[in-house]
C-alpha cells in the first residue's frame, strides 16, 4: 500500500508517500481500507520529531479516518467485509489501509458522506470526553472554548450549544468568529483584541476547554467560576506556566490535563461507545454537523500541514485516498 512516511523530523516536505507493507488486522481488530483521514495538531508535532507514537503504533501519522472494512482479524463480531466505518485512531490514517480495534469504530452516521465522516471521530471523543465525561458541563452553565474555529472548537461550540450551556469563544479573526457565531456560540471573543476573563463578566466560565496551556494558565484560573474546571488539551502557548494556587482554592477549582492517544485500548472504547450514544444522534438528526475547511489528496500532506501550521483553516482538514 501507499503511505505518508517520516523518514527524518522536519517541515511539511518531511511527509514522503511511499510505498510500504500492508498491515495485517490482529485479535480484536479490522482492516479498514481508507477513503479519507484528517489533519490534527498531533500529526505537525508528529512531523517535527516532537510526539512520538506509542510503540506498539503504527509509525505514519493519522489519528481518525473514515473507509470501508476489508477484513476481520480473529474474534471480531458485529461488523462485515464492506460496512462503512469511521475511527479512532492511534495512528496510521495517511496511508491506503489502516488496522483498528473493533472498538475504536464508528458506523458513518446517516446523512454524512463517508469522506466528510473522517472529520468526526477525534473531535467527537476529545470534546465528549473531557467536556462531558471528565468535566461533567451541564445545561445553563457557562463553557468557554478557547480556538472556536478549530476542529475541536467547532463540535465543542455545537456540543455545548446542544445540551443547554451558554457557549463563550476565542477566536483570532472576525471570519473566524462570525463561523462560531454560525455554530451557536454565544458571547465571541477576539483575543487579539479583547480579554477573555473581561467579556465572561462576574459569574466566569463553568468549564474551560483550552489548547493554549502555559500562555493561558493564570487568566484561565482568573476566568473559572466558582467550582470551575479547567481541562486543558494542547500546549499551543506552552508547557511551563506558574499557577496561584491560592487563586485556585478561592474558587475551589479544578485543573485537568488530559490526552486521547496514549489511553487504553478499553478506555478510547468506553469514549467511542458514549459518543455513538450521545453524539451520533444528534449528528443525525441534523443539530450538530462536521465542519469541513477543505479536502486535500494524500499526496498534498505537505500543503495541509502548511496550512494546519498557518491556522488560517476553520474546521477540518481532510485527506483523500
Amino acid at each position: 500500500m501507499r503511505a505518508i512516511t517520516i523518514a527524518e523530523p522536519g517541515g511539511p516536505d518531511a511527509l514522503v508517500l511511499a510505498d510500504v507493507p500492508d498491515p495485517v488486522p490482529g485479535a480484536g481488530e479490522v482492516l479498514v481500507e481508507v477513503v479519507a483521514s484528517a489533519v490534527n495538531r498531533a500529526d505537525v508535532l508528529q512531523r517535527q520529531g516532537f510526539y512520538e507514537p506509542p510503540p506498539d503504533a503504527s509509525r505514519y501519522p493519522g489519528l481518525e479516518c473514515s473507509g470501508r472494512i476489508a477484513a476481520l482479524g480473529p474474534g471480531v463480531t458485529g461488523w462485515a467485509v464492506g460496512d462503512e466505518v469511521c475511527a479512532l485512531l492511534v495512528g496510521g490514517g495517511y496511508a491506503e489501509k489502516v488496522a483498528v480495534p473493533v472498538g475504536q469504530l464508528l458506523p458513518v452516521p446517516k446523512g454524512v458522506d463517508l469522506v466528510t465522516a473522517a472529520a468526526l471521530p477525534e473531535v467527537t471523543a476529545t470534546v465528549w470526553s473531557n467536556v462531558f465525561q471528565i468535566a461533567h458541563l451541564r445545561p445553563a452553565e457557562t463553557l468557554l472554548v478557547h480556538g472556536g474555529s478549530s476542529g475541536i472548537g467547532t463540535m465543542a461550540i455545537q456540543l455545548g450549544k446542544a445540551v443547554g450551556a451558554r457557549v463563550v469563544t476565542t477566536a483570532g479573526s472576525a471570519q473566524k468568529l462570525a463561523a462560531c457565531r454560525d455554530l451557536g456560540a454565544d458571547v465571541l471573543v477576539n483575543y487579539r483584541e479583547q480579554d477573555f476573563v473581561a467579556e465572561l463578566g462576574d459569574h466566569g466560565a463553568d468549564v474551560i476547554l483550552d489548547v493554549v496551556g502555559a500562555a493561558y494558565l493564570a487568566r484561565n484560573v482568573d476566568a473559572l467560576a466558582v467550582n470551575g474546571r479547567l481541562v486543558i488539551i494542547g500546549m499551543q502557548g506552552g508547557a511551563k506556566a506558574e499557577l496561584n494556587l491560592g487563586r485556585l482554592l478561592a474558587k475551589r477549582g479544578a485543573v485537568i490535563a488530559t490526552t486521547l492517544r496514549a489511553r487504553p485500548t478499553e478506555e478510547k472504547a468506553a469514549i467511542i461507545a458514549a459518543v455513538r450514544e450521545h453524539v451520533w444522534p444528534l449528528i443525525e438528526a441534523g443539530t450538530v454537523r462536521p465542519v469541513v475547511d477543505r479536502t486535500l489528496p494524500l499526496a498534498s500532506a505537505p500543503e495541509a500541514h502548511r496550512l494546519m501550521e498557518s491556522s488560517e483553516h476553520i474546521g477540518k482538514i481532510l485527506l483523500t485516498i
